[in-house]
């Protein structure tokens, strides 16, 4: 499991709005070309430089495909970036603070100590 790539895929989504409207829209998708396109690039590199090994683990593929974010809190996601990237996606659907009440319903259960999201 690799808490950086699924970080970077937090981080990058959420930094580009059509990345944000596709994972919104189609998230299957979305993580299928993301994991192809950008999971090997270097991050904020704007040369052709990349890596090859980098790949989501099933697990972290389907969390990140159903939009679960308990899932990749406990697997080590940043819980702010899950939770900006979520807001972008979610939040015009509720009313205000509607949303951001609902993701922390949702992470009631988890206990401390929380999973390591140190970088």
């Amino acid at each position: 499991m690799s808490k950086y790539l699924l970080n970077k895929f937090l981080y990058t989504v959420d930094r580009d709005p059509e990345l944000v409207e596709r994972y919104r829209t189609d998230p299957v998708g979305c993580v299928a070309d993301w994991e192809r396109d950008y999971a090997n690039a270097v991050l904020n590199c704007h040369s052709d430089e990349r890596s090859t090994w980098l790949e989501f683990e099933p697990a972290e593929r389907e969390a990140l495909s159903t939009h679960d974010h308990v899932a990749l809190f406990s697997m080590g996601a940043h819980p702010f970036l899950t939770l900006t990237l979520f807001i972008a996606l979610f939040e015009r659907d509720h009313g205000p603070m509607e949303y951001q009440l609902a993701y922390a319903r949702a992470l009631d259960g988890v206990t401390l100590p929380y999973p390591d999201i140190a970088t």
